[in-house]
């Protein structure tokens, strides 16, 4: 393991991470299009299983669980397990509300951001 990164971790981290180096991976979290849909259909229909959750993203099953493995990880999503089924669902309500507000602040701005080149 390199001294100064955390090599277990999804997205590596200095060995002191600061504050902003944090809450760019809690976006990173956010940035990729597959999670980001997870979490939408989720805020949208609550608590839904793995073969539920495929059916509404139409990514392959191993994706979605890999995804969904991310978001438990950082605790965007838990899960409950009821005999042999697990249901996924969001247990902090602001991740929704975090959605909406980048909702809001991408509305009449989606032309600058369709034509950024730099992210």
């Amino acid at each position: 393991m390199n001294s100064g990164t955390l090599a277990e971790a999804p997205f590596a981290l200095p060995a002191r991470p600061t504050e902003s180096d944090l809450l760019a991976k809690y976006f990173r979290v956010l940035a990729d299009r597959a999670r980001l849909r997870i979490l939408e259909v989720l805020a949208d229909e609550g608590e839904l299983t793995v073969g539920e959750l495929v059916e509404r993203v139409g990514l392959p099953q191993p994706g979605v669980s890999n995804h969904l493995a991310c978001l438990r990880w950082c605790g965007f999503v838990e899960t409950r397990r009821e005999h042999r089924t697990a249901y996924n669902r969001i247990p902090d309500p602001r991740v929704p509300q975090l959605i909406e507000l980048a909702r809001e602040l991408l509305s009449g701005n989606e032309e600058h951001i369709a034509a950024c080149r730099r992210t």
